[in-house]
């Protein structure tokens, strides 16, 4: 059964839901709702890593971030934190996170392999060609889904060679990272290019400005939810391991379907 992950973004500046979970209390408070809709997993983050976003300080992250992995991790929630910070992941696993879930695959910080390996997390490895700040200028492929792999390929073995055993590491192809819209689909169609790396791969397309090619512009978000869904659903039956998700009921809902379709 494919695992569903819960986004909760305890940031003011989420390109989705910033500011409604900036707070501890609802931050912890959402993390609980989206466990008891079905969610494996809670991703928690403090820092935006929408196209444009600026960095924000470790020190600040970690204020956002710590006090809810804590509260969660000791409710027996399994947390990964959402991080391109080596502290931040060592602190985050000290209070409780079981996964360290770094977008740039361990590129934005040097330090970040070394810091899992010693840790005993997991970490899911993000296909990333650079900061959310002009990533776009970096999305130039041939055939998107055997490049993604390839450079997925390169960061595993990185990965393993700072002690992190292929048992703990999870690749992420990064849908919406240095990517266009079309990029985007035609990764998804290639996922196969990906599963047959032999990692667990995770897969978010959840709310992404590309859902927009199908939806147009003016789609709200349950109807990106709603999109997400079915593109969770597709990602599954790909082979993919886990979605990541903000609305988990409705791909709860989805992957049952599927389920019961392929029987």
């Amino acid at each position: 059964m494919t695992a569903v992950w819960g986004i909760v973004n305890a940031t003011p500046d989420s390109f989705s839901d910033g500011g409604r979970y900036a707070d501890a209390e609802s931050a912890v408070a959402h993390g609980r709702l989206l466990r008891a809709q079905g969610a494996d997993v809670l991703d928690i983050g403090g820092e935006s890593t929408r196209p444009g976003a600026e960095r924000v300080s470790v020190a600040e992250e970690q204020r956002r971030v710590l006090p809810v992995i804590e509260r969660l991790a000791a409710e027996g929630i399994p947390v990964s934190v959402d991080t391109l910070n080596a502290s931040t992941a060592l602190a985050a696993v000290h209070a409780g996170a079981r996964i360290v879930n770094d977008v740039s695959g361990g590129l934005a910080d040097p330090e970040m392999l070394a810091a899992v390996a010693e840790s005993g997390a997991d970490i899911a490895l993000g296909h990333w060609r650079g900061p959310s700040s002009d990533m776009y200028a970096r999305a130039e492929y041939g055939r998107v889904g055997r490049e993604v792999a390839g450079e997925l390929r390169e960061r595993v073995a990185v990965a393993a060679a700072a002690g992190i055993a292929p048992s703990r590491i999870i690749v992420d192809p990064g849908v919406g990272f240095a990517k266009t819209a079309g990029q985007n689909w035609d990764l998804l169609r290639e996922l196969s290019d990906v599963v047959a790396l032999g990692p667990r791969v995770l897969v978010g397309t959840s709310r992404k400005r590309f859902l927009a090619d199908a939806l147009g512009a003016d789609a709200d978000e349950a109807r990106k939810d709603l999109a997400t869904a079915v593109t969770s659903a597709l990602a599954a039956r790909a082979g993919v391991w886990a979605v990541r998700v903000h609305d988990v009921a409705a791909t709860r809902d989805a992957l049952a379907v599927l389920g019961a379709w392929d029987g």
